[in-house]
């Protein structure tokens, strides 16, 4: 009789193997709500209790929200099993997102990159100012190249794993010669900043592991197991820094689920999983098929729906639960009936006892929020739109510019930000001056006004390098005068930005335990690598309905959710460049949409809508066809139901 370490108690057989599995490549291919986070975790605790030092395991994914989760299980299961190994009581594992290990390595190995240990973390805001200079500099006009457009085809670049003098020689069309130009200024920008953005904190780090022959070999003897979680979202630099980092032993777990691979816009290369085994020889693949999350039905027609997709790995995804109720299938006459029908529909659930934030509603893009926060608002149902994140609120960003300023006092776009915020009374031409070096011709009272800023900054220097964080942001609102100036202004706006300034120093406080400079880098890595979806997780106090785009919902579960919107044009969207492979990526989309439920799925569609000013008459969704009738039952406006999908419109 086979008996296992105790902390595999409670793994499926497919689970257990890949968690014992641990020399030599191994790629794991999870379905939606099969547990892979519970692989990955509990292969972690193996390694550890079999005497592997936790410092030499790096475990990679893709969000803050997600790595947290990861390194407070493993944490748990060390807990429960410290005894096994006194290894596991003296260091955790490196668990962390694909942009922090490329802050962390930069940051070690700073002077082989010739950057600044303090070097600024430019976010999409920054990047696009910093663009639109290029643009001017390069002697084009911004309103004829778009700084959003050109920044977008820059990243996608860098994300190619291309650098500026292989773009520039293989420029072929005007467009990409304006591209070339541009990012040859823009990258003399953030170099002039001491700055990088994005995408540098991967570019930059696979040039560190490719031109470094000591530095990669030494990270290679660090990190001696390396696992990637979602590998179907990896582009093509995250998979040459993960191949890199992999030494001669090919001790390399990856997990991902092809059929969720929905950021090709983004780069991500369904290739990396496609073609693991031909990278990593001798893999050893793993199929994860139960799923324990959804019900038999919400299973059957997710299966119904993907099957169709010829670009794949093929598995069927099954579970043991109940079967759980038919989808419920409602066809609106208008985008307003439609978000009307959601609301009354989440009320009603909230009504029998379910919680706000344990529905739902999805949408494949953003304008559709505006109807369905119109209907919550109206039904006066609670809600939580996804929208503007805490750290890029103005005031926020202030704050934190002087912040990174006082330890970066080369930082242009941080000293233009706030050099006059609050007012100080230093005008632009003063501005310029200071910023080119040219104080000398400044005269006497402008000369003054920035000595009073220079004090101010030399404070807040001071007090970073001595005080707790939380002290220092405190610091920060009284002296810079943000504090007094929203006092003073009366208003609710002017209140709700304190009270969100407030927020900021709750938020220090979680760093007041590391060395004062420690903490100030931590906070504003935070800051620039945060994502969508930690946004949630920050408001998960709110008990409100979740309104979100399909693409941000991935990687959460709800009871109760809703799909919006199915409509020809709309979802699957109309904007295509590759008919075979976008309605293979959109198919992925809706996957991943119904695989977010655990109880039940509403689908709904709009006869009419009204889509940029115009009323468009709509079809149903091509993916409605894929649904066997007998896993949907017709809503209609009335509260009853009907099978099949057959509606009448009728048009004067």
């Amino acid at each position: 009789m086979n008996t296992f370490p105790t902390y595999t108690n409670g793994l499926n057989p497919q689970q257990r193997e890949a968690v014992l599995t641990v020399e030599g490549p191994v790629m794991v291919l999870a379905g939606a709500g099969s547990g892979k986070t519970r692989v990955i975790t509990h292969r972690i605790v193996h390694l550890i209790v079999q005497g592997v030092a936790p410092h030499n395991i790096l475990a990679v994914t893709f969000t803050n929200k997600a790595a947290k989760e990861m390194r407070e299980r493993v944490q748990t299961l060390l807990a429960e099993h410290a005894s096994a190994s006194r290894a596991a009581m003296d260091s955790l594992p490196v668990v962390t997102t694909f942009h922090s290990l490329g802050v962390r390595l930069l940051r070690e190995f700073h002077h082989a990159m010739n950057l600044r240990r303090q070097f600024v973390i430019y976010d999409r805001s920054d990047s696009q100012k910093a663009v639109k200079q290029a643009i001017e500099k390069a002697n084009y006009n911004p309103k004829e190249f778009e700084p959003r457009k050109i920044l977008s085809l820059i990243s996608r670049a860098k994300g190619d794993a291309i650098t500026q003098l292989e773009y520039s020689d293989r420029a072929n069309s005007y467009l990409e010669q304006v591209v070339a130009e541009v990012w040859e200024k823009y990258d003399a920008e953030l170099a002039q900043q001491h700055a990088l953005d994005f995408d540098d904190l991967l570019a930059k780090t696979l040039r560190l592991l490719q031109n470094n022959q000591a530095i990669r070999e030494q990270l290679q003897q660090r990190y001696k197991y390396i696992h990637v979680d979602e590998y179907q979202d990896t582009n093509r630099v995250q998979f040459s820094i993960v191949e890199l980092l992999t030494g001669e032993a090919k001790n390399i777990c990856v997990v991902g689920d092809i059929d969720q691979n929905i950021y090709s816009w983004r780069g991500a290369d369904i290739k990396n999983v496609l073609q693991f085994e031909r990278h990593f020889p001798d893999t050893t693949t793993i199929l994860l098929e139960e799923n324990y999350r959804s019900t038999k039905t919400i299973i059957a027609v997710s299966n119904e729906v993907i099957a169709k997709n010829q670009n794949r790995v093929e598995k069927t995804v099954f579970t043991n639960n109940q079967d759980g109720e038919k989808i419920k299938l409602y066809a609106a006459m208008t985008g307003g009936d439609e978000a009307s029908y959601v609301a009354r529909t989440a009320e009603s659930l909230i009504a029998d006892g379910a919680d706000p934030s344990s529905i739902a509603v999805l949408y494949r893009t953003n304008f559709q929020s505006r109807a369905l926060e119109e209907a919550f608002l109206t039904q006066n149902v609670p809600y939580q739109l996804l929208g503007t994140k805490f750290f890029e609120r103005k005031e926020v960003k202030d704050v934190l510019s002087y912040l990174r300023l006082a330890l970066n006092p080369d930082s242009t776009a941080d000293l233009t930000r706030i050099i006059n915020t609050p007012a100080r009374g230093i005008g632009k031409v003063t501005m310029l001056k200071v910023v080119e070096g040219k104080r000398g011709e400044l005269n006497v009272g402008a000369l003054a006004k920035v000595k009073v800023f220079d004090e101010i900054m030399m404070d807040i220097a001071k007090t970073a390098k001595e005080k707790h964080l939380s002290d220092t942001i405190k610091f920060i609102m009284k002296r810079s005068g943000l504090e007094n100036t929203l006092k003073e202004e009366r208003t609710e706006e002017a209140m709700e930005r304190l009270e969100n300034l407030r927020e900021l120093v709750t938020l220090a406080s979680r760093y007041n335990e590391l060395p004062p400079e420690e903490a100030v880098e931590q906070l504003l890595e935070s800051a620039a690598l945060q994502s969508d979806q930690d946004e949630i997780k920050n408001k998960e106090e709110l008990n409100a309905v979740r309104l979100m785009t399909v693409h941000a919902a991935k990687g959460l579960e709800f009871p109760y959710v809703f799909i919006t919107g199915l409509e020809e044009g709309l979802f699957p969207h109309e904007r295509l460049d590759d008919a075979r492979i976008d309605h293979e990526e959109e198919r992925r989309l809706f996957y991943v949409a119904l695989t977010r439920a655990e109880k039940k799925v509403w689908l709904t569609y709009a006869h009419m809508r009204t889509i940029f000013g115009s009323q468009r008459i709509n079809v149903p969704s091509s993916f409605l066809n894929d649904i066997s009738t007998e896993h949907v039952e017709n809503d209609t406006p009335g509260g009853g139901y009907s099978s099949g999908y057959e509606t009448t419109v009728y048009l004067d």
